[in-house]
């Protein structure tokens, strides 16, 4: 639901804000008074294209924001969230346009494309009249009002998953053959690389290894003399530290039986002595395996360099090149079972193209069967709308494709996002004529009323809540604007509607009235104002648009029995 529109220096109006209700909201007024400038304005924080010639004189931009309650419209949800915008159950769209030309577009506060923005505009409001935000002159929109009418959310939703996954297969089947191209071009590259890798057989963390074997080799003969050093110190020489540390332990056990104070120094220096033979066994037994081996060191240091030339070539680290050795050898691997496997993925593709066959004809039937009782309620409401010969018909055709995925009596069609079938709208307004596509249809008041028909049918599965209409009542009076004032009323059962009109049938209906006028400033300017009115007022402009300026009594009754018959 729009619940504010805010314009600011555009055209003729200085600064107004409108809090619109739900149900019918009906716009009167004065002839220029800024009416059709109201809905104008709408369209531009719609998206509609916009000049520096639409801002007020003297005002450096003009502002136009819409407020809306989008908690029902999933769609807008969606849409939102998908542009990664934070979840909410109100959306502020803003338009700035200076008196340069530059336009800059918000939604909810965050600057976006005019391409975004307009997105998310034909989400929110349908805007018919003279101008172009109009739903029902996008052939693309036809399948989606034809499947909310009959109902096929389910089966589409079905149809979807189906289409979506053969996309992705044969997605699959392009990469892998895109792969095995790949592949064998790269073959005697990779079986060069594998055999220079496997020559060397590296091992995870060898060259941590290496470099410690090598350390040990270049200096043992420092670790032979020192470990014997250590020995000598320690344990084997005449006035070895294991002597003296016996000599200690001796005197201060003597100690410890005058004072008993000594007692845990003499356990301390028995630890020490323990320490000093483990240390010494360690050294004595390590010294004895030291090998002065010119040979190993030579076999450790060539290792060393291959396998260093070897991570520069294929990675940082040999672990790195160990994981690579295997990435190409499961490619190698690949290329030979590719026969095989683009063999499955084929049968699963067809697989898959039997189901959105099977699906799409569905959906098909479906159509072609709810289209026709489509057709009869348009025409019906037409009549009503003062269009009485008035005809519908929903014109369906499939896409030959030698290699579409929907095989139907021996042919092959192309399919979409919604099945096989493209949809157009097709009308005839008037007696004889053909029927033609409903985007050709050059009256903007019978493109309103036709609309208004369609609307009308389709007002419990239309999922577009909120729709504007600027020249609804062009060409119509008497009986038929009464028609087309309780069409309007009961289609704002299920939308809010907001209507500029000229008619009193039409505007007695109203949920919410407002009335548009004009007045010069103090210093000579023009200023549109608009003014929400009361009961009381709504039953005086109803009977002013009876009578004309001057409001008799007559009018005014005129104008309550209007009223009356639409509640």
């Amino acid at each position: 639901m729009l619940k504010t529109l805010f314009v600011k220096n555009f055209a003729i109006i200085d600064e107004l804000q409108i809090e619109f209700g739900s149900g019918l909201n009906i716009i009167t007024g004065e002839t220029g008074a800024g009416k059709s400038i109201l809905i104008g304005a709408l369209g531009l924080v719609l998206g509609e294209r916009a000049n520096a010639e639409s801002v007020r004189k003297g005002a450096e931009k003009a502002t136009i924001e819409a407020i809306l309650e989008i908690s029902a419209n999933r769609r807008v949800k969606e849409f939102l969230e998908l542009n990664e915008f934070e979840p909410s159950d109100e959306l502020i769209i803003r338009r700035e346009i200076s008196a340069k030309g530059q336009s800059r577009c918000f939604i909810n506060d965050s600057p976006v494309t005019l391409s975004l923005l307009s997105e998310i505009g034909e989400l929110c409001i349908d805007l018919h009249g003279q101008h172009d935000h109009q739903s029902l002159l996008k052939v693309e929109t036809h399948i989606r009002m034809l499947d909310e009418f009959a109902g096929l959310g389910g089966l589409l939703e079905n149809y979807s998953e189906s289409f979506q996954h053969l996309k992705s297969l044969k997605n699959a089947l392009l990469e892998m053959k895109e792969r095995e191209k790949l592949l064998r071009e790269k073959r005697n590259l990779y079986e060069y690389q594998i055999k220079e890798i496997d020559a060397l057989s590296p091992e995870p963390g060898e060259l941590d290894n290496l470099l410690s074997e090598q350390s040990i080799l270049e200096n043992s003969e420092r670790l032979y003399s020192e470990t014997n050093a250590i020995h000598e110190l320690l344990y084997a020489g005449d006035d070895s530290v294991y002597t003296r540390l016996v000599e200690v332990r001796n005197m201060l056990q003597d100690l410890a039986r005058i004072d008993k104070s000594f007692g845990d120094v003499q356990s301390d220096a028995q630890s020490a002595l323990v320490l000093a033979g483990e240390i010494s066994k360690f050294v004595q037994s390590y010294n004895s395996r030291i090998e002065f081996n010119a040979e190993r060191l030579s076999e450790v240091q060539d290792r060393m360099n291959a396998l260093q030339q070897l991570r520069k070539k294929y990675g940082g680290s040999i672990e790195e090149v160990i994981a690579y050795r295997k990435k190409i050898g499961e490619e190698l691997e690949l290329v030979t079972n590719f026969e095989e496997e683009l063999g499955k993925i084929g049968k699963r593709i067809k697989e898959a193209q039997k189901s959105v066959t099977d699906l799409a004809l569905r959906l098909s039937q479906k159509r072609n069967e709810f289209a026709e009782r489509l057709s009869k309620q348009i025409g019906e409401e037409l009549a009503k709308l003062g269009i009485p010969h008035g005809k519908f018909d929903v014109a369906f055709q499939m896409k030959p494709m030698p290699e579409g995925d929907i095989e139907f009596q021996g042919q092959f069609y192309a399919a979409n996002e919604n099945g096989g079938d493209w949809v157009e709208f097709l009308i005839s307004t008037n007696l004889g004529e053909d029927l033609k596509p409903l985007a050709k249809v050059a009256s903007g008041g019978e493109i309103s009323r036709v609309m208004l028909a369609m609307k009308t049918v389709l007002a419990k599965s239309e999922r577009l809540p909120i729709l504007v209409f600027d020249e609804i009542d062009t060409g119509i009076s008497g009986k038929v604007a009464q028609s087309v004032g309780f069409s309007v009323r009961d289609l704002a059962r299920f939308h809010q509607i907001i209507a500029i009109t000229h008619l009193p049938q039409i505007a007695a209906m109203a949920n919410h009235h407002y009335f548009v006028s004009k007045k010069e400033t103090a210093d000579s300017r023009t200023v549109t104002m608009v003014d929400r009115l009361s009961e009381e007022n709504h039953i005086k402009e109803v009977a002013k648009l009876i009578s004309g300026m001057e409001v008799t009594e007559a009018a005014l009754l005129s104008a309550k029995e209007l009223i009356l018959a639409a509640n």
